[in-house]
């Protein structure tokens, strides 16, 4: 059994939910067979997101970590590619932080590359009939932040482990009153799976054109 961890969200910004979480727990109660899935709710908090996760990962002691965030806006499931190490806050997080201009690790290097199958994952996304892409960037929030401090927990401290980071659109209880994209939770939770599954799976990621023009 194949050991994955994945977390999600705290809901922030006015929000009562957050779709990451929501995704998140539908799987660890109906993990895909063959895996034992770990999950972790992450504080939408600078600093305190990053103990969360490390703690998470000493527990569970994971082969693949995958971590989950909202992206209100995109229209489907976006496996990132490379987390920044930038800490630029367009709002104050959960906790009132709103760091402008900072390292999320002082010294670290300027970028991480995930070290899942990206485009595989994406393909297996899109074969089970869901929207999927590769993103070029997690933004420099609290996602980030997250994915950048995974990155450097695996470089650093783990090399045997492999993560990365998705983001999920709206669910459709965030978006009644305004016309923006949104999936299922249900639905959301079928791309994690595939994308764990994938994960788990493959080593070699498959060759495609994903980039980004702009």
């Amino acid at each position: 059994m194949a050991r994955v961890l994945l977390t999600g969200f705290h809901p922030f910004g006015g929000s009562v939910v957050n779709p990451s979480w929501q995704a998140v727990s539908l799987v660890a109660a109906d993990p895909p067979p063959g895996l034992t899935v770990s999950t972790a709710r992450l504080s939408c908090a600078f600093g305190t997101a990053l103990e969360e996760l490390r703690a998470a990962v000493d527990r569970a002691d994971p082969e693949v970590v995958v971590c989950v965030g909202e992206a209100g806006g995109r229209p489907g499931v976006t496996v990132e590619r490379v987390a920044i190490n930038v800490n630029d806050a367009r709002i104050p997080d959960e906790a009132g932080q709103q760091p402008l201009d900072g390292p999320v690790v002082e010294g670290g290097p300027v970028a991480y590359f995930a070290t899942l199958p990206i485009k595989a994952c994406v393909a297996a996304v899109r074969a089970a009939g869901i929207p999927a892409s590769v993103s070029q960037t997690a933004g420099t929030f609290v996602c980030n932040h997250v994915f950048y401090g995974l990155a450097h927990l695996i470089a650093t401290e783990r090399p045997a482990l492999r993560g990365g980071f998705v983001h999920v659109p709206y669910a459709p209880e965030q978006v009644v009153d305004r016309p923006e994209p949104s999936l299922p939770a249900a639905t959301v939770a079928e791309a994690l799976r595939a994308i764990v599954t994938t994960a788990v799976s493959t080593e070699t990621d498959v060759r495609s054109a994903e980039g980004a023009i702009h």
